[in-house]
């Protein structure tokens, strides 16, 4: 695949995983670049990002969504909304194997690639669903809900939060701290946590925003 250098995108992979102090196996940055793999070749066809350049997606993706790891070791199972191309959703669970991941989209093409990367990548831990979150129904709730770059964060509640656990909370990404939106959070909601992150390699502003219900 032209510009798929694996050997550079994997040394940038390993060196910006170190900096972030995750932990992972040359197998889960094996996955995470057969990922990158995939992406780039079906983002020939399909569009699924707007970054084009590999070596880009490392950094502006895959390490982007990799700052955010931390932030769900205790979560076992959460549901990535709007997941697009996978982001953060595939990279927490090739980093989090533990962890169960579902990852929903409306675009049928978006999910098709979601599928194959998991028949692909053998991720047994991964489930796709398309249709809209307001219409989606879980066997069982959830105790994170993200997203990334997704919506406003009172239409990602408002849709998502019936299936949020007792004592769950939406870890939503974020460019900029996203004041005004978090000014206009449903009733019932509140922010306990604005936490900035710093992607290795990337200039950008980045935060997570933990959103819970407030306790009655």
């Amino acid at each position: 695949m032209q510009g798929f250098d694996r050997t550079a995108l994997t040394r940038t992979l390993a060196d910006g995983a170190a900096a972030l102090q995750l932990d992972l196996s040359q197998r889960q940055i094996d996955l995470l670049i057969d990922y990158l793999a995939l992406l780039a070749k079906w983002n020939a066809v399909y569009n699924l990002t707007a970054v084009r350049d590999p070596a880009q997606m490392v950094i502006q993706h895959v390490l982007d969504s990799l700052a955010a790891v931390a932030a769900f070791d205790r979560v076992k199972n959460v549901l990535d909304v709007g997941a697009g191309g996978g982001l953060p959703g595939m990279v927490l669970a090739i980093a989090r194997p533990e962890m169960q991941v579902a990852m929903i989209d409306t675009v049928h093409k978006k999910t098709a690639f979601l599928t194959q990367v998991k028949a692909e990548l053998g991720l047994a831990n991964v489930t796709v669903h398309t249709t809209r979150v307001e219409q989606l129904q879980a066997a069982q709730p959830f105790d994170a809900i993200t997203s990334r770059a997704f919506a406003e964060l009172a239409d990602f509640i408002n849709w998502s939060g019936h299936l949020l656990a007792p004592g769950g909370r939406f870890i939503a990404m974020k460019g900029i701290n996203p004041e005004q939106e978090l000014s206009r959070l449903p009733a019932g909601w509140v922010v306990r946590e604005v936490r900035a992150l710093t992607v290795p390699g990337l200039q950008a502003q980045r935060h997570l925003i933990f959103i819970e219900r407030i306790a009655h």
